[in-house]
């Protein structure tokens, strides 16, 4: 598959081959599913803790005594039946994250890229040099675009970075980090030439190696 390589005015500088495998493979809505499930849960913090009978200070005598009340014996004022006492079964610190197995998240990855790729919302950006972190030029690329709500996929290039770092609906990531929540997170997928070949390696599952720094 042949698309078009563009610069940061939008106007065409080339043309990019893309693997069929990878950006024209069927899309498993089963798989995506899974995935930003799985990722949605690993972000989970799982701190919420509820206290049972042992934890609620209070309770450590009789409320009143066993017998000639004519009501039922209670132990403890803290007990779960009484106003105050203990939870049962209430919530404990957890950890809620899993992972899907390998060929499935990348499985899950070529299917999100082919998904915007078929939605034509892929965009492949020659580069995107900055001199100083200015957010101003990002805003200006969105416009030629047309899309506010986009993910910059680039390597390792801080100044791109911080200026995108106050967009609300925009997101900048490094190659490394490409995932499927981030790609369906966002409306449009912008990949720079630089991390087009980790993102395949990734998507394959070959071994990558460290992306160049822009700093």
């Amino acid at each position: 598959m042949k698309v078009d390589v563009v610069s940061t005015g939008n106007v065409k500088v080339g043309s990019v081959e893309l693997p069929d495998e990878i950006f024209a493979s069927d899309v498993k809505e089963a798989l995506l599913w899974e995935q930003v499930k799985a990722q949605r849960a690993s972000r989970r913090r799982g701190t919420h803790d509820t206290k049972t009978r042992a934890d609620v200070s209070g309770g450590g005598i009789k409320p009143f005594k066993q017998k000639g009340t004519g009501r039922a014996r209670q132990g403890s004022s803290r007990a779960p039946n009484h106003v105050g006492g203990g939870k049962v079964f209430g919530p404990h610190p957890r950890d809620y994250s899993y992972r899907l197995p390998k060929e499935a998240r990348r499985a899950a990855l070529r299917s999100a890229l082919s998904l915007r790729t078929k939605e034509k919302q892929l965009t492949i950006l020659d580069k995107f040099p900055l001199e100083t972190p200015k957010t101003k030029a990002v805003v200006e690329f969105l416009a030629t675009i047309g899309h506010a709500n986009t993910l910059i996929v680039d390597t390792d290039n801080p100044k791109l970075s911080r200026s995108t770092r106050n967009l609300p609906k925009s997101k900048f990531l490094a190659a490394e980090g490409i995932n499927v929540y981030d790609i369906l997170l966002h409306e449009r997928l912008v990949l720079t030439q630089a991390a087009l070949p980790h993102v395949i390696r990734v998507a394959l599952g070959e071994k990558t190696q460290p992306a160049a720094s822009q700093a």
